[in-house]
């Protein structure tokens, strides 16, 4: 969940500014391409939380004197992106409390693509096949059990951070990279309107 400081704005309020038509926020969505691409709010802008950690100065001047409201799955790397952006002088961003979990949650509309895993079961795949695996094959070779060990620690630490090294990983794989424009091309989208 986000962080008691943060900035939020909930799914209903978000919606009710999107349908007044007046002074509607700038959505900026900072998951992976292949996220949005699988489901967005409509009207959004996808500014990977990887393209905005590299290009955050460009980012910030777009968006500098916008109501801005960051959006991820659950709230987890908007509010990593909100760091960013206010660390470069954007005051205005705000979250989307529960991010499109939240939204879709709701019932409200996205914009639907490609059907993809989202990342967080992918990392349930996979930390659950190397323990699973581990602990199988420490039969025949019992140091394994340590793979799984680590796995267990990980996944802890990434609970008590709220970071995951795992899905940071799996973000970069082709799967989940979707079709990515350069991110000037994304940053003139941004700036765009």
């Amino acid at each position: 969940m986000n962080a008691p400081t943060a900035d939020v704005i909930t799914s209903i309020e978000l919606r009710e500014l999107l349908e007044s038509h007046r002074d509607a926020p700038r959505i900026v969505d900072v998951r992976t391409p292949a996220e949005f691409e699988t489901a967005h709010i409509p009207g959004s802008h996808n500014v990977p939380l990887d393209v905005l950690d590299k290009h955050t100065a460009e980012t910030a001047a777009r968006l500098e004197y916008r109501d801005v409201v960051l959006v991820c799955r659950s709230g987890q790397r908007s509010t990593r992106a909100q760091t960013l952006l206010r660390n470069a002088g954007v005051t205005g961003g705000r979250i989307l409390e529960g991010g499109v979990t939240d939204w879709e949650g709701r019932g409200f509309v996205l914009d639907r693509g490609v059907q993809r895993w989202d990342l967080e079961r992918q990392v349930r795949l996979v930390a659950g096949s190397v323990v699973l695996s581990s602990v199988l094959g420490s039969v025949a070779v019992p140091r394994l059990k340590w793979v799984a060990a680590a796995i267990g620690g990980g996944l802890t630490f990434a609970a008590l951070t709220n970071t995951c090294a795992m899905a940071t990983a799996l973000a970069k794989l082709p799967y989940n990279r979707g079709a990515t424009p350069d991110p000037e091309s994304t940053l003139a989208r941004l700036g765009a309107q």
